[in-house]
């Protein structure tokens, strides 16, 4: 089949026009451009079509409080008691339900793969379900159904904090050691578009000496890697504190830096901390929604770049999913920070959304329009009022710095629509949304 593009952007400066994209299975097979009219038979896609979104941090839950944590005053450790609130009513079921209408909005936005950092793994207490990975297994069928590509970025959690119990909610995340925690992990089967990884949650919740375990597991089976580091002040001074290291210093003892290790948030990372990343290649994932929300700073992003790591946006808490807003808040915000415009260009910031998102969580044969790789697109209709008197040559800029999740129109994930006309292909997300939140409770 073919789709002919009005307007596509190739991986360029600007977008090209009459660009018609070959696909055979999930693939694209060729490119064309400067075709000025639809060939017989093509799917048509006006306006503009870019590579499909990577999400490469999400808590898929964490949808279900939307709304309901965002004012008053307080922290994140403040706002982490209403997040364990919600995860203690989780169950297979309900998770699945959730998950399902979370990636379903996702898919409306654009995105067509996930990287989902998953550490809901067990029943109340700690309990374990007759299958041990009934959690992720819900979580991947969630993703499956919502017509969008999933990696299980499977977390340890071993502690309450550095040196501490964990609470009772916490009980569910952990499977007590970092080796149990490899042999329940070892078990999962992702299935058809599907894929695995591996997360040391954060130096908070799993120590030195099993961090290096978790990190020799993923690296022995070339498994993409995540953590958290460095969301808030306190915790490198915890870290500091106990390790006399910061937390990536600990990590890279441990061995878990390279170009398959994604740093979460890095808010607050020192020089050295910036050199290590940058060195290793690895990736820095911002979340800048949910970093407002929490407040918890403002990552220099320009910096790692220029240290050598490139850069991808998540959702993370859902506090909005729109992949838009997260590229262009990496530089607006920066520039409130720094007192300084043009820290990083629109085809940087889209590329974190597009290739280097997607390469982060694993799925390196997308996010470019190109032979050969994923046949994943996401169409936006130029004719809305965002977008209105957008032109070819100012095109990447505008849809960077005005288009919203609203202005995606079709989305195709390896060659079928899953959304198209700016309606899911399969489900009813709002009224999925309604039902699973509610179905859970809990004001």
């Amino acid at each position: 089949m073919e789709f002919w593009c009005e307007y596509a952007w190739l991986g360029g400066e600007e977008v090209s026009a009459g660009v018609v994209i070959g696909v055979e299975g999930e693939r694209i097979v060729t490119v064309r451009t400067g075709v000025a009219a639809a060939p017989e038979g093509a799917v048509v896609l006006s306006g503009y079509t870019l590579p499909g979104l990577a999400n490469a941090h999400s808590h898929a839950f964490q949808r279900a409080f939307r709304g309901k944590t965002e004012v008053g005053r307080g922290t994140f450790w403040t706002w982490r008691e209403q997040m364990y609130a919600t995860a203690s009513r989780l169950d297979p079921d309900s998770y699945f339900a959730l998950a399902r209408a979370t990636f379903g909005e996702m898919a409306l936005a654009g995105v067509t793969s996930v990287g989902e950092f998953h550490y809901v793994h067990h029943g109340e207490g700690g309990t374990r379900y007759a299958d041990p990975n009934a959690m992720g297994a819900a979580v991947i069928a969630a993703a499956r159904e919502a017509g969008i590509r999933i990696t299980l970025i499977d977390a340890c959690y071993l502690h309450g904090g550095i040196g501490e119990e964990l609470n009772e909610v916490q009980r569910r995340f952990s499977d007590g050691t970092a080796e149990q925690w490899t042999r329940r992990v070892e078990a999962i089967q992702p299935g058809p578009g599907a894929r695995l990884g591996a997360a040391i949650h954060s130096v908070r919740a799993v120590a030195p000496e099993e961090a290096e375990l978790v990190a020799g597991w993923a690296r022995g089976r070339a498994l993409p890697l995540h953590a958290h580091v460095s969301e808030q002040p306190a915790e490198n001074e915890a870290c500091r504190a106990v390790y006399g290291r910061s937390p990536t210093e600990v990590l890279a003892e441990a061995g878990a830096l390279s170009d398959r290790f994604t740093a979460i948030h890095v808010t607050h990372p020192s020089e050295r901390d910036r050199a290590l990343l940058g060195e290793a290649g690895a990736c820095c994932c911002f979340c800048p929604t949910t970093e407002r929300d929490l407040a918890d700073g403002i990552g220099p992003a320009a910096l790692l770049r220029e240290a050598g790591a490139s850069c991808a946006v998540g959702s993370d808490s859902q506090a909005v999913i729109d992949l838009f807003e997260e590229c262009r808040a990496i530089e607006l915000d920066e520039r409130l920070a720094r007192l300084e415009r043009g820290n990083q260009g629109a085809v940087a910031l889209l590329r974190a959304a597009t290739a280097d998102g997607q390469r982060a969580i694993g799925w390196s044969e997308a996010g470019a329009i190109e032979p050969g790789m994923l046949a994943d697109l996401v169409n936006l209709d130029g004719g809305g009022v965002r977008l209105a008197g957008i032109t070819p040559e100012s095109a990447l800029s505008t849809i960077v710095f005005a288009a919203t999740a609203a202005d995606v129109a079709n989305v195709v994930v390896g060659g079928d629509f899953v959304v198209r006309d700016g309606r899911h292909a399969k489900l009813d997300v709002e009224e999925e949304l309604r039902r699973s939140i509610g179905g859970l409770g809990g004001g």
